[in-house]
């Protein structure tokens, strides 16, 4: 009698656990359109606030948040919030906003691309761009919001077709994350050796990013990343005349086994640390 109570009990845990994620298709979507509440202003600022609170956030078909998005939901709605009218499909949204190059595209412009196994040149999918080749987008691979890259992504790169400005002109330009000011390069020495990180791999799509940086990041921090063990990449790219290193751990070659160390390097490194997807 124990045993059909523990298994009974087992099966109803179980439930529960998968009852806390929604489905990624549900049998009947909802269709209707909930227009997000205006809670702030139309500022590369808010946006950037917004994609840090719904960076994780599940994928669902025909979802436009709070809580659950599809691509185009997630634009639809960071936008809304802010009192701008987009459309609420990408297709739509692809011929709205003012078209620019991609060589133009700055933070929160929005890219769309034909991900159909056929590429006919239709708008499937939309991100939106925060620089240097990063763009965040509801992921219907990963199933939830996601960071990936364009620069390293022959996928991404291949099935961009148009790139859209909704943002109005009078911004200021923001990094991903707040920048921490560190020390020139000459005003202290790098230590004279740095271990070797027994965990290098050169294979993989997903990293532990540990912050922004301008310049490059302190050598102490170098050193401290791989004396744990730690393989560290730096991408550098300029912003307003001043040269970003973003200080990433990895590669990874699935997302779990990323998780499986942010843990630590939030607790002994970043304790704002997440992880990054690049294709």
């Amino acid at each position: 009698m124990n045993h059909v109570y523990y298994i009974l009990s087992a099966t109803v845990l179980l439930f529960g656990l998968n009852a806390c994620k929604p489905p990624h298709h549900p049998r009947n979507p909802n269709y209707g359109i909930i227009k997000p509440k205006i809670k702030y202003a139309p500022t590369q600022k808010n946006l950037d606030k917004m994609v840090k609170e719904l960076q994780g956030k599940p994928y669902v078909w025909a979802e436009e948040g709070p809580n659950n998005f599809d691509c185009s939901g997630f634009t639809y709605y960071m936008y809304g919030s802010m009192g701008i009218e987009i459309p609420r499909v990408a297709r739509e949204q692809a011929k709205q906003g003012r078209q620019i190059n991609v060589n133009e595209l700055i933070y929160g412009d929005l890219i769309f691309f034909d991900t159909e196994r056929r590429h006919r040149g239709r708008i499937t999918h939309v991100g939106m761009y925060l620089g240097n080749g990063w763009f965040t987008h509801a992921s219907t691979t990963e199933y939830e919001i996601v960071y990936s890259n364009l620069n390293t992504s022959s996928y991404y790169k291949k099935r961009l077709r148009i790139c859209r400005r909704y943002l109005p002109k009078k911004n200021t330009l923001l990094r991903e994350e707040p920048v921490q000011k560190t020390f020139k390069p000459w005003e202290r020495k790098e230590p004279t050796s740095i271990p070797k990180s027994p965990h290098i791999s050169t294979i993989g799509n997903f990293y532990i990013q540990v912050g922004s940086f301008t310049d490059k990041p302190h050598h102490d921090l170098l050193y401290k990343i791989t004396k744990l063990g730690y393989h560290y990449k730096l991408i550098q790219f300029p912003i307003q005349g001043k040269n970003i290193s973003k200080l990433l751990i990895g590669p990874y070659s699935s997302k779990s086994d990323a998780h499986a160390v942010l843990r630590n390097v939030k607790q002994q490194i970043q304790k704002s640390a997440f992880i990054a997807e690049i294709r």
